[in-house]
């Protein structure tokens, strides 16, 4: 009787004609990899869920360096879910991250932009959610000011953090001026 309703080379054809499909819609609309440069680095990673079979819930802390402004990097740290989900990476992560950003060196300039600039964008799940980090400058107080959110197809997260790195002197030399550098 089971055998009537549950067809096994009829269900095997679906599953495959729809990993197909899947295949076909994430190639089109996932933003792609990011090139090897703009990568985070990984800097640890650590477990929060215990799970039997899979991968563990874990918090990750990754690293950035900011592509417009030579001497400043942020690290953030965001949940990476586990179980099966996670490990074929089709789990919706949490808007959950946190961030902090500092001057590493002699900061620099190297081209104009715009408040709320991206800085680094990932996927936080297949298709409709990504995590953006921005920047923008208070020109008054020469200090860049870096924001993390999460963000959707249909409705966005309040869940954010904010960072600021104020633009001092690294050694000899003229300190540059955030507001100078405003589109």
């Amino acid at each position: 009787m089971l055998s009537r309703f549950f067809q096994p080379d009829r269900f095997l054809r679906a599953v495959f004609a729809g990993g197909a499909f899947l295949s076909v819609a994430a190639a089109t609309l996932w933003p792609g990899p990011a090139a090897a440069s703009d990568d985070p680095d990984l800097i640890f990673r650590k477990s929060t869920v215990f799970k039997l079979l899979t991968p563990n819930d874990k918090l990750a802390t990754y690293a950035i360096d900011d592509p417009d402004v030579n001497g400043v990097a942020c690290y953030y740290t965001i949940p990476e879910k586990g179980g099966v989900a996670g490990m074929f990476g089709v789990a919706e992560e949490a808007s959950d991250v946190s961030l902090s950003c500092r001057q590493y060196g002699p900061i620099s300039f190297k081209a104009k932009f715009e408040q709320g600039d991206v800085v680094h964008r990932e996927s936080r799940s297949l298709i409709f959610k990504r995590m953006q980090i921005v920047r923008g400058c208070d020109a008054k107080r020469n200090v860049l000011v870096y924001m993390v959110y999460s963000d959707k197809l249909v409705e966005g997260s309040p869940k954010n953090s904010t960072s600021v790195v104020p633009v001092q002197p690294w050694g000899p030399g003229e300190v540059a001026r955030c507001g100078d550098f405003l589109k």
